[in-house]
């Protein structure tokens, strides 16, 4: 019995957070970025010890379990655990050169919203990372990307970072980690901010409750 050889991967993009929790604007970025930036796959990377963050993180068994429900229904992703069990801190360029050479024929794809992006510029070793990797950055309500080559550069990126930029068009969507994590210390409903299955995650854990 012949076995089918699995997809080629040409165009792999990567997209990595907190995911403290995982919301609805998050699983639409991914969507979209598959949809304009033509993914054949796309690895949704939950952040290990994240240097960047000035707050202590969710426990990254809860994270990694969340973000596994609020992606589970976009197409062609996959979560990456590597991030999660990576000793020390995470940071993104380990990630890109590991992605690389376990696909050195495919392109690779830094998805990001456009908070992160005003930070690269901080970003451990930004030069490779821009040498890995497109840089692509979501702009609510923001044109629809060009279909071209070429490069676009992002007002939302600081101009001393040098690279490659893609623009994806994000839909208006006013969700933040940080509000539903409010939301729910102080007993508010969450309005839809998260998928259903999060939502339900994040009340059977007990998880962003006062003590």
């Amino acid at each position: 019995m012949n076995l089918a050889s699995p997809p080629v991967i040409q165009r792999l993009g990567v997209y990595g957070g907190a995911f403290d929790p995982p919301h609805l604007a998050h699983s639409q970025l991914a969507q979209v970025a598959v949809a304009q930036l033509q993914l054949d796959a796309l690895r949704v990377l939950p952040t290990g010890q994240a240097w960047h963050k000035d707050r202590a993180l969710t426990g990254a068994e809860h994270r990694l379990a969340m973000t596994r429900l609020a992606f589970q229904d976009v197409p062609k992703t996959q979560v990456d655990e590597r991030e999660i069990h990576r000793a020390g801190p995470t940071y993104t360029v380990d990630t890109l050169r590991e992605l690389a050479h376990e696909y050195p024929d495919a392109q690779l794809f830094l998805v990001m919203g456009a908070d992160q992006a005003k930070s690269l510029p901080k970003w451990h070793e930004i030069g490779e990372i821009t040498r890995l990797a497109i840089i692509c950055v979501a702009e609510r309500d923001a044109p629809e990307i060009s279909k071209a080559q070429g490069q676009v550069h992002s007002q939302d990126v600081d101009p001393v970072v040098q690279g490659d930029f893609r623009k994806i068009a994000l839909p208006l969507m006013p969700h933040s980690a940080t509000d539903i994590r409010t939301r729910v210390a102080s007993g508010q409903p969450l309005n839809a901010l998260v998928c259903e299955t999060v939502a339900r995650y994040i009340q059977d854990h007990h998880l962003y409750q006062t003590a």
